[in-house]
């Protein structure tokens, strides 16, 4: 507990009270969870709101660190390298959201753990959850010379201004946001709720290509445009209508309705673009100019030695050039692209790294890649060998990034609660096919193959030209681990993409004839220079499916094939097991207390001359009130929407509670009114009216079922 307040007092003296509030706020939450005192749900929306992930194995989490476009320095790093040693496995994974996550780590211990990351700005804040999640954007953005302009201020700016947001803390489900560098897309924006695309207008004007409504998961989506062109002021009022619309609109019971796209596909985009313009005016920015200095750089030393060092194998450090780095459009620099092995780093590796980072590149912007690798900035041509040395040292100067050979992964069962097969051990197997037998695919940038352990695509296998995701089947009485095989999915750019079509679902041992069968039939067949994807669709999916069917014949399986990779243990499907808090709490009493502290937290916001956040927690108060009266009379509502219109309906038209006017148009003052101080303060008064009506009704409401018990 010492070390605890003693962090907290580090993070208080930078002047973060935010923050410290946040952990103080997540430490008394730990310890009323433990108390019974606060129902399991509800615990998770928070912890998760914070970055704590519940694991697979019982009694530990997973930490997701939020890193905004995946930029790191290398004290950073260090910082987290540290934390992992101490409250983890001593390991790092790199994710394809541009994250870092540990795990293994106590639940009790995370608020030390997040205000000892937070000394150096590293947050937890909305890293999981349903929330406006980690920003990502092209690893390359700032230094590449095809972009029209760098989109990292944008894309920080963006995680500056909904961070803490009242209207992004307790959605539907999460928000992903992409922002690419140019119209190659290499953030593929096409598969997320909201992404960007920078375009220059013909007067010389920045602003963005807008995609909404985009998804993997086990029913994908392509994004929609929503805007050709969008000025670059408009960037951050567009993403917070969008947000509060989806707010309102969205599915709350169903989580597997409960995103964007399918808010989008049951309303149409025109009607959603309709409520995003109605929604402007009660947004405080209606204009939001971007500043385009908060990404600086920092040049590495300048006294780089001046003769080449000796490369212990020509051959591999020429190979590492042409496939690891790149010229930067800054004259003399060049990029350095370093492959991970499943996004998986140790600790002590990390440390060394940055050293080698802080001799011979950027030491202030490192980006984490989404295939899960990192990129190295403002390398000069003769720093090239040394860092080459180095990094071949730490066995990190593998080549072939981003290309055939540079597999991307999930945890899957390592850690996952929702795995339901082994992603990790199959994606080394793999590799090891495509370096031995197949050497020169890792030249080959069109083939991604990407893994992940279920059919949500955290490994991003629905837009691969070759995916897999984890499944299993039963023959007779036993389970065999087995993977579905997805082909025909990619980027084709400017916002356009393809989700990758099932095939044929095999065991999980043939993952590696798998590839062997396709990689030399497009050898075999395919003409010269012809993409994959377009030799898959002048074959057909049935050829692919007949190609691999003898792969797929469960009357040849041999005893191994009913193991797993990496265990040793006959094969059974497993769930992972949350927390529990071990009592019934009173479900309606915690809406209650939750509207009472979001009316306490709008005040403190007004008092803070915040009247827009006072206003919108306002309204969260004013739905947990509601919410609470009809979850009391067995009433429950899919969203805000319709929790609005049967309030009305079976409390306010039922003459239980007396307004003046209807429900909603009380409660909907919220985005027709200007976010003004005047508003702020009325909309308050009303909510506290409305509150002290409804614990009154529900007050009255308990003492007759209390009669009714006695009497009868």
């Amino acid at each position: 507990m010492q070390s605890f307040r003693t962090e907290l007092e580090l993070v208080n003296h930078s002047g973060k009270a935010f923050v410290e509030k946040d952990i103080i706020d997540l430490n008394k939450k730990i310890r009323e969870f433990r108390e019974g005192k606060i129902n399991d749900e509800k615990f998770r929306s928070l912890r998760l709101a914070r970055g704590v992930y519940g694991q697979r194995q019982q009694g530990v989490q997973m930490i997701r660190i939020k890193l905004p476009f995946g930029k790191v320095s290398t004290k950073q790093l260090i910082r987290i390298a540290n934390i992992s040693d101490e409250y983890s496995n001593g390991n790092l994974h790199l994710t394809t959201r541009q994250d870092v996550q540990i795990h293994h780590v106590s639940l009790d211990r995370t608020p030390e753990l997040w205000a000892k990351l937070e000394q150096d700005d590293i947050t937890l804040r909305e890293a999981c959850g349903n929330t406006v999640r980690n920003i990502t954007a092209s690893a390359e953005a700032g230094i590449d010379p095809n972009e029209p302009f760098d989109v990292s201020p944008y894309a920080h700016a963006l995680f500056s201004y909904f961070l803490r947001k009242p209207f992004g803390q307790e959605l539907g489900r999460k928000i992903k946001i992409a922002f690419s560098n140019n119209d190659k897309d290499t953030a593929v924006t096409y598969i997320h709720d909201i992404g960007f695309i920078p375009k220059i207008n013909e007067v010389g004007e920045r602003g963005f290509k807008v995609l909404i409504g985009g998804g993997l998961g086990a029913q994908p989506f392509l994004a929609q445009i929503a805007y050709e062109f969008l000025p670059e002021n408009q960037l951050i009022p567009f993403v917070e209508a969008t947000i509060r619309v989806f707010d309102r609109h969205g599915e709350r019971v169903s989580r597997h309705k409960a995103r964007i796209k399918y808010l989008i596909n049951k309303i149409g985009l025109e009607e959603f673009l309709k409520f995003i313009a109605e929604e402007k005016k009660a947004i405080l920015n209606k204009v939001y100019e971007i500043d385009r200095t908060t990404v600086d750089v920092k040049l590495p030393p300048a006294n780089k030695p001046k003769t080449i060092s000796p490369v212990v194998n020509d051959k591999e450090y020429q190979t590492w050039l042409a496939t690891n780095t790149f010229k930067q459009k800054q004259d003399g620099f060049y990029g350095v692209y370093i492959k991970v092995l499943l996004g998986n780093i140790s600790a002590a590796k990390s440390r060394l790294l940055a050293q080698v980072i802080n001799a011979y590149a950027s030491s202030d912007d490192i980006r984490i890649t989404i295939n899960q690798g990192f990129l190295l900035k403002y390398v000069t041509l003769e720093a090239l060998p040394f860092l080459y040395n180095e990094l071949k040292q730490l066995d990190l100067a593998i080549p072939g990034f981003d290309s055939v050979g540079d597999i991307t992964a999930c945890p899957g069962t390592d850690t996952c609660n929702l795995a339901i097969s082994n992603s990790t051990n199959i994606t080394v197997e793999l590799e090891k096919v495509i370096y031995s037998e197949f050497p020169d695919l890792i030249h080959n940038h069109d083939i991604k193959i990407k893994i992940s352990g279920c059919m949500n695509s955290c490994g991003q296998h629905g837009l691969a030209q070759i995916g897999f995701h984890g499944s299993s089947f039963k023959v007779g009485a036993n389970v065999v681990p087995a993977l579905q095989v997805l082909l025909g999915g990619g980027t084709i750019g400017n916002g356009e993409g393809r989700i990758s079509e099932k095939v044929i679902k095999v065991a999980s041992k043939r993952g590696p004839d798998v590839l062997r069968t396709l990689f030399n039939d497009f050898e075999k067949n395919a003409v010269e220079g012809e993409y994959f994807n377009s030799y898959y669709d002048k074959k057909g999916k049935d050829y692919f499916y007949q190609l691999l069917k003898p792969l797929g014949d469960n009357s040849t399986l041999k005893e191994s094939d009913y193991t797993d990779w990496g265990s040793d243990e006959k094969f059974a499907t497993a769930i992972g097991v949350g927390e529990c808090a071990g009592v019934i709490i009173d479900l309606v009493a915690t809406l209650f207390f939750e509207a009472e502290e979001k009316l306490a937290w709008s005040a403190e916001a007004f008092d803070n001359n915040q009247y827009g956040d006072s206003i919108y927690y306002t309204y969260a108060a004013f739905i947990s009130g509601a919410k609470a009266l009809l979850l009391d009379k067995q009433i429950h509502v899919n969203t805000h929407h319709m929790l609005i219109a049967d309030f009305d309906k079976h409390l306010v038209d039922t003459g239980l509670i007396k307004l003046n006017t209807s429900y909603k148009e009380l409660v909907l003052k919220i985005n027709q009114n200007e976010p003004s101080k005047e508003f702020a303060e009325n909309y308050f008064s009303q909510a506290q009216i409305f509150l002290n009506q409804v614990k009154l009704v529900r007050e009255s409401q308990i003492i007759i079922t209390s009669n009714v018990v006695e009497k009868n």
